[in-house]
């Protein structure tokens, strides 16, 4: 890696291509290992690849580095999305002052009140959760083909309004309509894609396993005009409580995207296709092909799902704060992806930004926000810390156009889960979240989930900053965690 600012530098291909854009301090960049990078070199020299951006919070992913951004105007890849379509975050802000949670007897009881609602544990769903939403298959089919459209939303009791903070509140496919989805979901049913589709429906409003997670936060606003006022515009108020979540496309996503890499990968083999790195999860479709329009439409599939998801659990999470604080009301603040490819003009063209493990960044003033309520302010971005760092919502300055407006989704791995569990010690781990004052729904907090399993989220955050891509307008801090300890569904 050649440095080229105090944040950024250029990692060459070895190719006449252009270099790899690199984000990140001298301490961010020596974190990511032999692999990541090679990953990162065979994903930029992938066909019909014009860009590929290595974000701080970068490391080893499936094909391409988790942390990441690439862009084509003429291929869509699988790999460069992840297995966990439309793994995303979303923040709920309620009007209830910080004093309000202090009392750890509350906290527990917030924790019961979530758990009997929104479940956690890979396979789980409303089965599990006495007072979650029941969804029929009826409109376990609605919500993949239509995600967040008022009528899915007010059959689940989930504010409408809510749809117009989401990054995208609904996908459509290959075609550009809901049409293509229904006539796509009808094939996988009759093709057994999901074995029992119900038992994928109910797991709408829950959280899975691994790295996913709901926070109970305090929100603590930067001391500059600018973040006041873009704080004002998101909705955050400070000093009070919000709550943060991770998850995305559960069941339904995951057997989406294993069946477009193995369907893809048969066709390599097939038609004798050169894997880009030689790389099985690398598989990609030309654009216009049978194959690209079936990957789209079941990305968007699985898109519509988690968004869905997303919103469900922000509803039951308010609605378990208003069993402990009758009368309390809550706004969703932002909803964002950090695995999808979308359309968006890059470089004066329409190209595929592919974003994995990365999310949007749009400053105010950039034309895909035109006529919304973030076209001045530029949108939220949620980036996770960990509950002892804190979180951030951030927003994007000008210089986000480096990396095709986009930032690293969180902090990034620096401990394989593996080397995790074999390394950190429990009674430490779960001790070091009892003397931060944090309460967690977990007998033992799992190890390869604790804090010193990530990377230093100051360096990341100073990385962004440095490298001029965003602004942190706002820190949340934890006071508790709603987890589990089954395996990661990304």
């Amino acid at each position: 890696m050649i440095p080229t600012g105090e944040a950024t530098a250029m990692l060459p291909t070895g190719g006449k291509t252009k270099p790899i854009t690199v984000i990140g301090t001298e301490k961010i960049r020596v974190t990511f290992d032999d692999i990541c990078l090679q990953q990162a070199i065979n994903s930029r020299l992938a066909p019909g690849v014009t860009d590929l951006i290595l974000n701080p919070d970068g490391h080893c992913g499936y094909g391409a580095p988790i942390g990441c951004v690439m862009t084509s105007p003429t291929h869509i890849y699988p790999g460069p999305v992840g297995v966990d379509i439309k793994c995303s975050m979303s923040l709920l802000q309620l009007d209830l002052p910080e004093e309000a949670v202090r009392s750890r007897e509350i906290r527990r009881k917030l924790i019961n009140a979530i758990c009997e609602r929104t479940p956690t544990g890979a396979g789980r769903g409303q089965r599990h959760a006495a007072k979650s939403r029941r969804v029929d298959e009826k409109l376990g089919k609605q919500a993949v083909i239509e995600g967040a459209s008022e009528s899915v939303c007010t059959q689940l009791g989930i504010p409408p309004e809510w749809a117009t903070r989401c990054e995208d509140s609904s996908h459509v496919g290959h075609d550009e309509t809901h049409d293509a989805l229904a006539s796509r979901l009808d094939w996988h049913l009759a093709n057994g894609t999901f074995r029992k589709f119900a038992d994928k429906a109910i797991q709408l409003g829950s959280y899975g396993g691994g790295n996913h997670f709901g926070e109970c936060e305090i929100v603590n606003i930067e001391d500059n005009e600018r973040a006041r006022n873009v704080c004002n515009v998101f909705g955050l108020k400070d000093r009070h409580v919000a709550f943060l979540s991770h998850c995305g496309s559960r069941g339904i996503g995951h057997n989406l995207a294993m069946g477009q890499f193995k369907s893809l990968q048969s066709k390599f083999a097939k038609w004798d296709i050169p894997l880009p790195g030689n790389d099985r999860e690398l598989v990609y479709a030309p654009l216009g092909t049978k194959e690209a329009d079936e990957y789209i439409d079941d990305m968007s599939l699985g898109a519509n799902f988690a968004t869905v998801n997303h919103l469900l659990i922000n509803s039951l999470i308010l609605e378990a704060f208003q069993e402990v604080f009758p009368g309390i009301e809550g706004q969703l603040v932002y909803f964002i992806s950090h695995n999808i490819a979308r359309r968006e003009i890059v470089d004066n063209m329409q190209q595929w930004v592919h974003r994995k493990g990365a999310t949007r960044a749009f400053p105010g003033g950039h034309h895909a926000l035109k006529g919304t309520r973030y076209a001045q302010s530029g949108h939220p971005i949620l980036l996770p810390g960990n509950p002892q760092a804190g979180s951030s919502v951030m927003v994007a300055d000008r210089g986000a156009s480096i990396s095709c407006y986009s930032v690293n989704h969180g902090a990034g791995r620096q401990l394989g889960r593996k080397r995790a569990m074999r390394e950190l010690d429990q009674a430490s781990v779960d001790q070091s979240f009892d003397a931060a004052d944090i309460l967690t729904n977990c007998r033992k907090y799992p190890k390869d989930e604790a804090p010193a399993a990530y990377k230093d989220f100051e360096e990341v955050l100073r990385s962004v900053k440095l490298a001029g891509l965003a602004t942190e307008v706002a820190r949340l801090k934890a006071t508790f965690v709603i987890k589990d300890g089954d395996a990661a569904d990304d």
